[in-house]
């Protein structure tokens, strides 16, 4: 629910607060003020497209702040902030933390439903009846069209993996030679990442093994030979000793040598284990270094990595298997086609039994709500015809459409083609009613209805009944009204009006929000009324509000 809508350099607002009630707000005011400015504000506020072109004239950026309290919040609610610049980029902000468009549609934008012209139009579009359908059925439809969403992606996997050794399979015949060439020739070295590390660390120590011995030799005789560095150290070592009961700091230099003798012959004794290790061997350095040759004749030709050859090898090795075992490859994958297609089917089955189920009390309970909306006796109903398998989409297996019957008798035929754009307005009406009432009862779907437009074409009777019905949506949700209808306006639990003007010192035209009552009030019904103020027009108006404010005396 929206507590509080703060809107600053939106179209032609300069800045504007509107604190919407808990049940019916209405928003009034002569053609052209600017009343849509503040559904464009929501529109930002829910997570729609960031438009460079809603920035008022001459403003650096508009921003659009509401507190809101939403079904997972605490009693302080929460805070969100979109700002737009001039160049159109776009920041969101949720309780003072950088946040993204995304994360704001799903947090604010699940909770508020804009349903104004565009709404309408959606209406008459075939693809949306289905929705409609799965939101009245509930969990049942969202498990059902789940499954069948796996299904479908299964399927559509194992058909094209059909495909894919199909077309391997008809493969030219020198396609497959040269494969078979690649995988002969790199089957002939046997290469492997582990074989390939080890050849690389073996082969530099047996090509230099006569300096390695020369050098671990030479290096161990320098320590340990006559006058080599462990006979020094030690010599050393008995003076610094013997000294040392002349100073004592003498024996500190004794320890280090003493220490200093002690990592040499470990040294030396590495060095001989070393020697030992190492084995010249001119036919064993002949064959490492002819494998070798072997893996770099490879990586020119399959390389540059051992990774990219022992892939090409594996592509390879598939082109051939599927040519040479093709049938085997071609069966398997048809079996495995065939099975995600009988899952296919079953999932779809229970998609439609789910659909079919719903259709009618659906189409019941719209037709109920059409009809205290004076529409008579117009009826829709929801028309479901079963696609062949191969135009089975994501939505579903079948087709479901809308279709209005406009009198008792009458055939009924596509909303799209015969209904007037006052008759799909209260139809949208009262679809809307239909579903908010359902998620209301679920404890699901969106808590604030935005409606703009919604009294298209509507009045004298049928603008009471409208009154009628948004008063009693009212009651289970926070409902926000753009309406030209003083009977509409009425009923409201809050009422703003929106007009424009030219402030001293601005060229610019701002439009203004002003919650009103009392007389204001009561001068604005009779505007609605009339179109102008007048004594007959208030005093019609008076009547309409009722003695005292928030008691219509309409219904």
């Amino acid at each position: 629910m929206i507590d509080e809508l703060h809107v600053r350099d939106v179209a032609l607002i300069h800045e504007a607060t509107i604190e919407p009630a808990a049940g019916l707000t209405v928003l009034t005011g002569e053609t052209g003020t600017g009343k849509t400015a503040l559904l464009s504000s929501i529109k930002l506020l829910v997570g729609e497209r960031a438009d460079a072109g809603s920035v008022r004239e001459g403003a650096t950026g508009l921003s659009v702040e509401a507190r809101l309290f939403l079904p997972d919040t605490d009693e302080e609610g929460i805070v969100a902030r979109r700002r737009v610049s001039a160049d159109g980029r776009s920041r969101v902000e949720l309780d003072g933390h950088l946040s993204s468009v995304r994360e704001l549609a799903e947090r604010v934008g699940s909770t508020v439903d804009l349903c104004g012209q565009h709404e309408h139009q959606r209406l008459l579009r075939v693809q949306t009846h289905v929705e409609l359908l799965d939101a009245w059925a509930g969990e049942k439809a969202a498990r059902a069209k789940e499954e069948y969403a796996a299904a479908l992606g299964a399927a559509t996997a194992a058909q094209a993996e059909l495909e894919r050794i199909r077309k391997m399979a008809r493969s030219a015949q020198e396609q497959v030679d040269e494969a078979a060439f690649v995988l002969r020739r790199i089957d002939e070295v046997g290469p492997s990442l582990e074989d390939y590390a080890e050849l690389e660390e073996t082969l530099p120590r047996a090509e230099h093994a006569e300096t390695l011995l020369r050098a671990a030799h030479d290096a161990r005789d320098a320590l340990t030979g006559d006058e080599g560095v462990l006979d020094l150290l030690s010599q050393a070592n008995s003076l610094l000793v013997d000294a040392s009961s002349h100073d004592a700091k003498l024996a500190q230099f004794a320890d280090a040598l003493e220490s200093a003798l002690i990592d040499v012959e470990d040294v030396a004794s590495d060095l001989r284990s070393y020697q030992d290790s190492v084995d010249f061997d001119p036919d064993a350095l002949d064959e490492l270094q002819a494998r070798m040759a072997s893996y770099q004749g490879l990586l020119r030709a399959y390389g540059p990595r051992m990774q990219d050859v022992l892939d090409r090898r594996e592509k390879a090795a598939e082109l051939v298997a599927a040519v040479s075992h093709g049938d085997r490859l071609e069966r398997k994958a048809a079996e495995a086609l065939e099975a995600a297609e009988a899952a296919l089917r079953s999932a779809a089955q229970r998609l439609d039994d789910v659909r079919r189920a719903a259709a009618p009390g659906l189409a019941d309970a719209i037709t109920h709500e059409m009809a205290l909306l004076e529409m008579g006796s117009a009826e829709v109903e929801f028309q479901i015809e079963a696609l062949p398998r191969e135009q089975w989409h994501a939505a579903g297996p079948e087709k479901v459409e809308l279709m209005y019957r406009p009198a008792a008798g009458m055939t009924a035929r596509p909303l799209r083609r015969i209904a007037s754009g006052g008759e799909v307005s209260r139809v949208m009406l009262a679809v809307k009613v239909v579903l908010g009432e359902a998620a209301g009862a679920a404890g699901t779907g969106a808590e604030t209805l935005v409606f703009d437009e919604v009294d298209a074409g509507v009045g004298g009777a049928t603008a009471v009944a409208l009154a009628q019905v948004l008063a009693r949506l009212a009651k289970t949700h926070q409902v926000i009204v753009v309406t030209h209808l003083a009977q509409v306006a009425v009923v409201a639990d809050c009422h703003y009006l929106v007009s424009k003007g030219v402030v001293e010192g601005d060229s610019v035209p701002q439009t203004t929000l002003q919650r009103i009552d009392g007389e204001k009030r009561v001068a604005e019904v009779a505007r609605m009324l009339s179109g102008s103020v007048t004594e007959a027009s208030l005093a019609h108006a008076r009547e309409m509000l009722g003695p005292s404010e928030g008691e219509p005396t309409l219904f």
